[in-house]
């Protein structure tokens, strides 16, 4: 834990609101990175990827935040635009067009939010409380700087809960609050610590002294470190299931499932992650896990990739069907496509969002025919400078219900 207390250096400064927008918006360090995705091996039984959030702010410019997993809820790694499928309102885009690019996270400025719920019951304390404390600072140790931790420890007081440390990017603060934690608690509401965790989850970005410290909110994850028996809860667990479920934005739920006890509650926990596209980490009583645990944890939040693309349809003010898919391994053919909306509006004149949109404008250059998409042979085209042509040898005359060319 005393890694938490390292000194910042000197150089590093809080990154106002605009101008991370705009750091995280530059890609000419990136352009000329194409190229495939590694082989997932042969245990490779499916994958899949989550949006979690469409920004279109910067419109014509929209950005998707997206998660990747295989069959055991790691991230797809190495993905890059050649792995990408496109679609706005049922058009595929056409990657020979250059009209959008795929970055990771983990290269970008936008700031990843994390909430650490401990259980700071009793019948948690000794091992099981010192280990998930070591993890704790382990995983505030593994942030990037403009990360934030909030720090919850569930007990027996009126709310069910403690707020240690509200969104914090300064790993001394935070690891000096986790120090203040103790195993006192008489029992452990554990929905409710969960259920105050989501709604911490929806406060407004900050982490720094003032506004201007504020940084742009890319995800918010809770992990929680539990034994999984909820006692006393305000809520039941079909009431948090039905609160996860019903989150517009998804908060996933890495549980850390311990126990010196009994561990039939553990199912508890591995309901709960499931239920929020979270992953479970049986630990048992093997606590030398939790911080190996962690930073698997930590790997797959910075592994998110952002697809930037430009849009071509009017300004107004309507939503708008997206698509977005995810060909793995390449060349397999086999894409599996995850559907969002964004709209398409005007934004404001501001001088940092006219900088930001050039600086796109350069990355993803504007089509002279506004036409970005692939066109297929045989599917009519709507929104495209691409005439219809059926396929050579096709029937092309139109008849009546009697069999009679149509007049």
């Amino acid at each position: 834990m005393k890694q938490c207390f390292k000194k910042l250096p000197d150089c590093v400064k809080p990154i106002s609101l605009m101008k991370l927008i705009l750091i995280a918006l530059t890609f000419s360090c990136l352009l000329g990175t194409q190229g495939y995705a590694s082989d997932p091996g042969t245990n490779l039984q499916g994958y899949g990827l989550k949006i979690f959030r469409i920004e279109y702010g910067l419109y014509p410019f929209v950005q998707a935040y997206i998660r990747t997993y295989d069959q055991e809820m790691n991230p797809l790694v190495n993905l890059n635009g050649m792995n990408v499928g496109l679609m706005v309102k049922g058009q595929v885009y056409n990657p020979e067009k250059k009209q959008y690019i795929l970055q990771s996270i983990r290269n970008r400025q936008e700031a990843i939010r994390t909430i650490l719920v401990i259980d700071s019951s009793k019948t948690m304390a000794g091992a099981p409380f010192d280990a998930s404390l070591r993890a704790a600072a382990r995983f505030i140790d593994g942030k990037r700087y403009q990360d934030q931790v909030a720090i919850l420890g569930m007990d027996d007081s009126k709310e069910g809960y403690v707020l240690i440390s509200n969104f914090e990017r300064d790993p001394g603060a935070l690891g000096r609050r986790l120090a203040d934690l103790h195993a006192n608690g008489q029992k452990t509401r554990l929905y409710d610590g969960i259920a105050a965790a989501m709604q911490l989850s929806l406060s407004v970005d900050a982490g720094g002294n003032n506004t201007s410290d504020a940084a742009y909110v890319a995800t918010t994850s809770i992990i929680v470190f539990s034994d999984g028996k909820d006692e006393g809860s305000a809520i039941s667990r079909d009431d948090l299931m039905n609160r996860i479920t019903n989150m517009t934005i998804p908060v996933p739920v890495y549980s850390l499932a311990y126990t010196k006890i009994d561990s039939k509650f553990l199912k508890n926990l591995q309901a709960i992650s499931l239920n929020s596209f979270g992953k479970y980490y049986h630990i048992q009583e093997a606590y030398d896990k939790m911080t190996r645990s962690v930073e698997d944890i930590q790997n797959v939040l910075q592994s998110d990739y952002v697809l930037t693309f430009r849009a071509y349809l009017p300004v107004d003010g309507e939503s708008h069907g997206v698509k977005v898919g995810i060909e793995y391994p390449s060349g397999s053919g086999k894409v599996r496509y995850e559907s969002s909306t964004f709209e398409a509006v005007a934004p404001p004149n501001f001088q940092a969002i006219l900088e930001a949109q050039k600086n796109l404008d350069a990355a993803l250059p504007n089509l002279t025919d506004a036409n970005p998409y692939m066109a297929n042979t045989f599917s009519p085209q709507t929104n495209s400078s691409t005439p219809f042509v059926p396929p050579s040898g096709a029937n092309t005359s139109v008849k009546a219900p009697n069999g009679q060319p149509a007049k």
